[in-house]
């Protein structure tokens, strides 16, 4: 049941601030051209960064993991919207990937992305220290929460990464976050579900795109989730992994390597419109 009322309370959350970003007066600043040149929204972003934050806490077991959901989906979406916005403009797009913000940074120049990076660092931080360790000395407790804070700021971007094409991010989100939504805490990932879900059909269909407010607050969430629910081990191998496809995505396109490979191409145009003629 807790389960269900999650999944809800994030659909409905996520549904309800859709409409109301799509209907404000100055929702016209939102809106951007697609891979295929048509036209979406990004109120697609803060619309499942409210939905799957919301639906998170409320299926949050404790009051601290509740504020860590709260502190990781707010200012992971929160950065990400003001680099959706902000990054737009001429001066901010020559600085791609973290060495690209870096340089700018050495040349006194700190972008969007920038800030963003370190917003969703700082929130992945005090999420892992509110989610703490059972491990009794003070060095093994620091430690997992390092290793906390960098698997939650590491899911973030891994989902910002993949959120190149329709459906993409919430697919891979998805499949993430099944075997959390089972067993212990289920029903905060059930809630983060229910507002990706939600809003699925529209990512799909080109109407709306999640960008960076949408994808990395789905992916700091689910790292919250993962972080709650595993021990020092299970954090170094999560951490692990996510530094190395955050490392090949410097080298290689991921998009290419889905084209490239049938099943992947095939779970990747599941449901989306047909391409232009």
């Amino acid at each position: 049941m807790a389960f269900l009322r999650s999944f809800g309370i994030g659909a409905s959350i996520a549904r309800t601030t859709l409409a109301w970003v799509r209907n404000d007066p100055k929702s016209d600043a939102l809106r951007r051209s697609n891979f295929q040149g048509r036209e979406v929204t990004l109120a697609g972003g803060p619309a499942l960064a409210v939905g799957a934050t919301a639906g998170a806490a409320f299926g949050a077991p404790t009051a601290r993991l509740a504020a860590a959901a709260v502190t990781a989906g707010a200012v992971s979406g929160a950065v990400g919207f003001y680099d959706d916005i902000v990054g737009n403009r001429p001066e901010q797009k020559a600085a791609k990937g973290f060495a690209g913000h870096l340089g700018a940074l050495r040349e006194g120049r700190v972008t969007s992305g920038m800030a963003k990076i370190v917003g969703v660092g700082a929130a992945g931080l005090v999420a892992s220290a509110l989610i703490g360790s059972g491990r009794s000395s003070r060095r093994g407790r620091g430690t997992d929460i390092l290793l906390g804070a960098g698997v939650i700021a590491g899911t973030a971007n891994l989902l910002n990464l993949l959120d190149l094409r329709p459906g993409r991010a919430i697919k891979a989100g998805t499949i993430l976050g099944a075997p959390l939504a089972a067993g212990r805490n289920a029903a905060m990932t059930a809630g983060m579900l229910g507002a990706s879900s939600a809003l699925l059909p529209a990512d799909l269909n080109e109407e709306i795109m999640l960008g960076d407010s949408g994808a990395n607050a789905f992916g700091a969430l689910l790292g919250v989730a993962f972080t709650a629910r595993s021990g020092t081990a299970g954090r170094v191998v999560a951490l692990a992994a996510l530094a190395s496809l955050t490392a090949a995505s410097e080298k290689i396109s991921f998009t290419k390597v889905i084209s490239g490979t049938p099943w992947l191409r095939s779970l990747d145009e599941l449901g989306r419109r047909p391409p232009r003629a």
